[in-house]
């Protein structure tokens, strides 16, 4: 499975065969950094000053390495998620990695440290994207109740049927709860549709456009 390069990154990646084999690992260094702890200028002022390279150079070398171990990652991370979802995936291997980048046309020597930057830092790559993730409520458990109205002031004989549910949460290590309600045409409906949407994750043509997506 390989990672799709936009133009823009292609051009932002393509500054670092100019800047030279020292620059590259001080580039892959700040690429980091700024994972870790944000964009930080005056670190690329200081190494632009250090290898004698224009500092647009770095600030493009440095998001263009960013994106390239980022998108790596969240591919990793996709793949994985598809796997434990029942849908088989090959992993973004060694090759995959190579591949993804053998179209900017760099030379093998630069090809080898690029995926040991990746190699010998997809762990914590990953573990930083998981710590940017909002960590969504889950699941605890759903109360419901069904209501029937009979009648009112201006309607002595109707039916008006509406189903009220409580849904309970868990989030951050505290439960919260929503009330909703409905009618149960559309609440049959909503459930119709899940199951379509559920179906069509089966389907051939569906599990394709899953094991491409980034």
């Amino acid at each position: 499975m390989l990672l799709v390069l936009s133009a823009e990154h292609r051009a932002h990646l393509g500054c670092l065969p100019r800047a030279g084999g020292a620059a590259v690992g001080e580039l892959g260094r700040l690429a980091l950094e700024q994972l870790r702890r944000g964009a930080a200028p005056r670190a690329c002022e200081t190494a632009a000053r250090k290898l004698n390279i224009g500092v647009d150079t770095i600030q493009h070398g440095v998001e263009g390495l960013v994106y390239l171990l980022t998108e790596s990652s969240k591919l990793m991370a996709s793949i994985l998620l598809i796997r434990n979802s029942g849908i088989h995936s090959r992993d973004i291997s060694e090759v995959d990695f190579q591949d993804s980048i053998h179209v900017l046309g760099f030379s093998e020597e630069l090809n080898k440290s690029l995926l040991q930057l990746y190699l010998d830092n997809r762990k914590e790559i990953r573990s930083i994207l998981g710590e940017l993730v909002p960590r969504l409520p889950s699941y605890h458990s759903l109360e419901w109740r069904l209501d029937v109205q009979l009648a009112s002031r201006s309607l002595r004989q109707q039916i008006k049927p509406a189903v009220t549910m409580k849904l309970h949460l868990n989030q951050n290590e505290d439960q919260t709860a929503q009330v909703l309600q409905t009618d149960p045409a559309t609440l049959l409906h909503l459930i119709q549709q899940l199951e379509q949407a559920l179906g069509e994750m089966k389907m051939n043509h569906c599990r394709r456009i899953v094991r491409n997506m980034k």
